[in-house]
C-alpha cells in the first residue's frame, strides 16, 4: 500500500462539479493499493500517518503529528501511485489492485484512520473522475509505501 501525504492548509474534491469533501489544516492522503496488501500493512500506515510529526510546534519545529494539532484527514484513492514506468513511455499499472480487493481495503483504511484520529475522516468517490485541490502547506510531501518501511 502506497500513500503520497501532503501537509495542506486547505484541500477539496469535486466531483461531476458537486463538493464532495473539504479540509482546512491537516493531510491530504492519496492512497493506492495493491493485491498483496493486507490489514498489517493497513495498520502500520494508519498509525504512521496519525503519529508523523510533521507540523510545526510553538517554535515552527516540525514537532506535532495531525492528531497533536487537532488537524483533519482528507483519503482519496489514487491507483496510479502504482504506476511501473521502467519501460516505454506509457505507465503500467498491473501492480494496481482492482475494484473489487481495493474498495474494501480502502474502507477499512479510512475507518481505522477515523478510529485512531477519533473523528470524521473526508474522502472524495473512489473510481471517480475527481478534481483535487488543494494548497500544500510548506511544501511538505510525503510518500510511504508500507513494503519499504524506510
Amino acid at each position: 500500500m502506497r500513500v503520497l501525504l501532503q501537509r495542506v492548509s486547505y484541500a477539496s474534491v469535486v466531483v461531476e462539479e458537486q463538493l464532495v469533501a473539504v479540509i482546512q489544516k491537516g493531510l491530504l492522503v492519496l492512497v493506492g493499493v495493491e493485491d498483496a496488501d493486507t490489514s498489517d500493512d493497513i495498520d502500520w500506515l494508519v498509525a504512521k500517518i496519525v503519529k508523523l510529526r510533521i507540523f510545526g510546534d510553538t517554535n515552527g519545529v516540525m514537532n506535532c503529528s495531525v492528531q497533536d494539532v487537532d488537524g483533519e484527514l482528507l483519503v482519496v484513492s489514487q491507483f496510479t501511485l502504482h504506476a511501473a514506468t521502467k519501460k516505454g513511455n506509457r505507465p503500467s499499472y498491473i501492480r494496481a489492485s482492482k475494484p473489487d480487493y481495493a474498495i474494501p481495503m480502502y474502507n477499512e483504511f479510512v475507518h481505522k484512520l477515523e478510529y485512531e484520529l477519533g473523528k470524521k475522516v473526508q474522502t472524495g468517490i473512489f473510481g471517480a473522475d475527481m478534481k483535487v485541490s488543494l494548497t500544500n502547506d510548506g511544501p511538505v510531501t510525503i510518500m510511504i509505501d508500507s513494503k519499504n518501511k524506510e
